[in-house]
């Protein structure tokens, strides 16, 4: 076995295989780039070297340089993960030609399953059930209209080089053809530098169910049970499960069986996943190759109880597969959940940030966090914004998704936008929990899959007030006698009952709270509306008796942000404070980036004379432009940053020295 192996990627897949390589007793070398200095996966590994700046096309996909860094440690292998050069077919070339091992695949079999067209050429030779259409040369838009009328319609465009639903369109009818076909070519073009389109039979009730494959170098093969990733948005995954609800075991066997042959049919070595559309009528069709270890891999490993990274290390030094096929045992029911920092009411942008508060689920034997981040990293433009895996399992389906609903509760994050509250309110949703799924679920559960809040507002915010005030007192007491009056945070005054404004932001509404204490309770005086209020809090988790109504929230309050977590659900306000006005604005001479992003135009010159109001500079974030406007009439003294610089939130972009006002 090896002594000591390289990992060509980072985040949670890095981590990932350092636990098992570790457990092994395998030494680890890591590389990083400027981003991930402080990275979780470089703590964890024996050695770590940087391989770049930030963008990956100068760091993680620096072929060259991982292969320098793998001889010079002296590893004998490398890990790929997935993603970056998992798929490479020339760095699987490289890593042979310089007696490195490749964890992987070998180069023709990585290089076979790279064209769609091409993998479909050969999965139909090797028997392999294909979906009616088109995967020929001839890409003339008068042959690829006649070999649609022949497949007949709906049918899908899909780029003959794509992934992750690039270059791919729905074509309901013959008259959506021609322009069709040419929006998929130029997004083809531009994504993959590769037009060409394959033409398949769109169909309208698919699942997505693939087959885990792992053949070693002794011409061994097997399938590990299926798994489920019907649940998708812009055709990429967001729940999985393992096995497949519904599926037969007849169905399961032959999909089992042709996913070996699909495996077999190009010498394969390695794990790796084949994908099928599932149909109604159980039938199925091959749809792709992933010549990899795939996201969604511990759901097998749940449920097989096998190590899936540890079967790469033991394939990739020779040994024959652990298991026979007749010794692969399935047992109970797992979920994956993606956590993802994006936003769900905005088509799922990714979004950035520093992960300020973190608290994740317990692990145990039902319930595991893969992830490659801890509370304070930042999710940044560089790299997928994937926080961390969820996973749970147990005996069955149903308590295995009781599982996922509860964990999720418990997967609190403050500080950057994220998909929990989606997730849980997909995994707890009827269909769901039925298994009416389709590759559009999400589409067709819309409105249940974005419900409104738990939390009545008037209750949120009295929740929130009282998280605010109880944080204020422990956190800073006024006097010596805790039952003096002067500690209260009521601004107490002799002989008079004073209640304490309080105003809190909830989007661009702005409510008027009043609140009076007394002893250890509150009046709080909202909407109309008086609330009495027992509020006790222990670190960020606060009890409330509201009106005789017992509950409790968790919470996380920073720089006047507060964040409340209650049943799976968040609610999210400002501490509201006066803002300077424009000659406050002056005053201070100098302007900071309101959020991450790219400087994609600079409008003045150090030296220009502007006024209040003038756009200075244009900053572009999740595509959307945001101008930057001088507070006040001035001189443009100095800039921080040039055109295409990336800018972190409350970077300083330009000073100005500010106009003084003339005094009469």
């Amino acid at each position: 076995m090896f002594s000591k192996i390289l990992i060509a990627n980072r985040g949670e897949i890095a981590c990932r295989i350092i636990q098992t390589a570790h457990r092994m007793g395998i030494r680890c070398v890591a590389v990083y780039s400027d981003a991930d200095h402080d990275a979780r996966h470089v703590a964890m590994a024996d050695e770590a070297f940087r391989i770049g700046p930030a963008p990956s096309s100068e760091s993680y996909l620096r072929a060259d340089k991982i292969i320098e860094i793998a001889l010079a440690s002296g590893a004998q292998a490398i890990h790929p993960g997935y993603g970056f050069l998992s798929e490479n077919t020339d760095f699987a070339k490289a890593c042979e030609s310089n007696d490195l091992v490749f964890i992987g695949p070998p180069a023709s079999a990585i290089a076979a399953m790279g064209s769609k067209s091409a993998a479909k050429a050969i999965m139909s030779e090797a028997g392999v059930p294909l979906v009616p259409g088109y995967h020929e040369a001839d890409q003339s838009p008068d042959k690829l209209r006649e070999e649609a009328e022949k497949c007949g319609y709906p049918l899908l465009l899909k780029a003959v080089a794509g992934g992750g639903g690039k270059g791919m369109r729905v074509v309901n009818n013959s008259g959506e053809f021609d322009d069709a076909l040419a929006a998929a070519k130029r997004e083809a073009k531009n994504a993959f530098g590769n037009p060409d389109m394959l033409i398949e039979r769109y169909l309208t009730q698919p699942r997505h169910v693939e087959i885990q494959v792992f053949c070693d170098q002794h011409g061994n093969a097997v399938y590990l049970a299926e798994r489920d990733c019907s649940v998708q948005r812009r055709h990429q995954k967001v729940l999985e499960e393992a096995p497949a609800p519904g599926l037969s075991d007849s169905t399961r066997k032959a999909m089992g069986e042709a996913a070996v042959k699909a495996a077999q049919a190009i010498d394969y070595v390695g794990a790796g996943t084949v994908e099928f559309l599932y149909d109604v009528d159980e039938s199925f069709f091959f749809m792709e190759m992933n010549t990899r270890l795939q996201v969604e891999h511990p759901v097998t490993e749940m449920v097989t109880g096998q190590d899936l990274v540890e079967w790469q290390l033991r394939v990739a030094d020779g040994e024959p597969l652990p298991l026979e096929q007749s010794q692969i045992r399935i047992r109970g029911h797992a979920l994956e959940a993606r956590i993802y920092a994006e936003d769900p009411d905005q088509d799922f942008l990714p979004a950035t940030g520093i992960l300020r508060y973190l608290n994740t689920p317990d692990e145990s034997g039902h319930v595991r966090v893969d992830t490659g981040v801890v509370e304070g990293d930042e999710v940044s433009v560089h790299y997928d914004p994937m926080i961390a895996k969820l996973i749970v399992w147990d005996e069955n389906r149903e308590q295995a998704i009781n599982r996922l609903v509860q964990a999720l509760e418990h997967y609190r994050i403050a500080g950057v936008k994220t998909n929990i509250r989606f997730l849980h309110a997909l995994a707890d949703a009827q269909p769901f929990r039925e298994a009416d799924l389709n590759t559009g679920f999400i589409e067709n559960h819309h409105d249940l899959l974005f419900p409104k809040s738990r939390l009545d507002i008037h209750k949120a915010l009295v929740l929130a007030a009282g998280f605010i005030l109880q944080q204020r007192k422990a956190g800073a007491r006024q006097c010596a006698d805790v039952w003096s009056p002067f500690a209260r945070q009521n601004s107490w005054r002799m002989n008079s009952e004073y209640a304490q404004p309080l105003r809190l932001q909830v989007g661009e509404d702005l409510h008027e709270l009043k609140i009076l204490e007394r002893d250890e309770n509150f009046q709080v005086f909202v909407g109309g509306s008086v609330y009495h209020l027992n509020a006790r809090l222990d670190d960020d988790y606060l009890q409330a008796v509201i009106n005789g109504h017992r509950l409790s929230v968790h919470g996380n309050l920073h720089d006047d942000q507060l964040v409340l977590f209650y049943e799976g659900d968040t609610f999210s306000c400002t501490v509201y404070r006066e803002t300077f006005g424009t000659q406050d604005l002056a005053a201070e001479g100098s302007l900071k980036a309101p959020m991450n992003g790219a400087v994609v135009a600079i409008m003045v010159a150090a030296g220009d004379t502007v006024t209040a109001g003038q756009t200075l500079v244009i900053m572009e974030a999740m595509k959307m432009e945001h101008a930057i406007k001088a507070p006040a009439d001035g001189v443009v003294s100095e800039l921080f940053f040039a055109e295409g610089d990336q800018v972190a939130e409350g970077n300083e972009l330009l000073a100005i020295d500010v106009t003084e006002e003339e005094t009469t």
